[in-house]
């Protein structure tokens, strides 16, 4: 039976404190509070810098049974080197720890940046040297030249999702599904990373999980974080599905 888990990009934003956070929550207790309100989250961090073993540790032990966790992929990976002889870097990101998560990690999301157009042998060679199942893979794109069925093919013959990503028309928003997964990134409708959505909105977004999920996983993540709309948009949302 497939299931819908819908959460945040991340967890640890000012904005939040005294609104989404009750006010006077210590920091080092955020994530634990997060936890209990939504079933899933993105971690943010690996992707800025690799973390230690300790650390995904840490956070398993600080969540809830059910929880689960998506990574985002470390940027050296994408943005540095920009998925060129990228082997030794997928094997450090996957040997920092991510596996200690165990049943608790979710897809690792990789966010190509909006100035890497498709490159074939290079896009490839990334995509076979990535982890098989059960690790579970998701691709934001976000150059226009990877709209094409060459990419689409590519991504299902290695059971990678194309994420499904709203940025106001900011980067491409395909909605191809290419896994037996979809993942979903809502970063605004409206103002990237800030408007909230409007019931219209999200109504709009639970139809479509709804279709999807009738033979997939879906996992849904919103990116409006700046001030502060997403754990609200993320649990209103919830509530228009089972």
């Amino acid at each position: 039976m497939s299931e819908i888990r819908i959460g945040t990009s991340g967890w640890r934003y000012p904005q939040w404190r005294g609104d989404f956070y009750p006010r006077g929550l210590q920091q080092r207790l955020e994530l634990e509070f997060l936890s209990r309100m939504m079933d899933t989250v993105e971690l943010n961090g690996p992707f800025y810098g690799l973390r230690k073993p300790a650390d995904y540790q840490s956070w398993y032990a600080r969540t809830p049974d059910d929880f689960v966790f998506a990574v985002k992929a470390h940027k050296e990976i994408t943005h540095f080197r920009r998925l060129r002889d990228a082997e030794d870097a997928i094997d450090e990101f996957f040997d920092s720890g991510v596996l200690d998560l165990r049943e608790k990690l979710g897809p690792i999301l990789w966010q190509l940046p909006p100035t890497l157009p498709y490159r074939a042998d290079r896009f490839a060679a990334f995509l076979e040297h990535l982890p098989g199942p059960p690790v579970r893979h998701a691709l934001e794109i976000r150059h226009r030249s990877y709209l094409v069925p060459e990419v689409t093919d590519l991504l299902t013959r290695h059971g990678v999702a194309l994420v499904a990503a709203e940025s106001a028309g900011r980067f491409p928003e395909p909605e191809e599904l290419t896994a037996d997964f979809a993942y979903v990134r809502l970063h605004g409708d409206k103002e990237l990373y800030v408007s909230e959505y409007s019931d219209e909105a999200l109504d709009r977004w639970a139809e479509k999980i709804r279709t999807w999920s009738r033979d997939r996983d879906i996992y849904v993540y919103f990116d409006n974080t700046m001030h502060g709309a997403a754990p609200h948009d993320a649990r209103a949302l919830a509530t228009r599905l089972p």
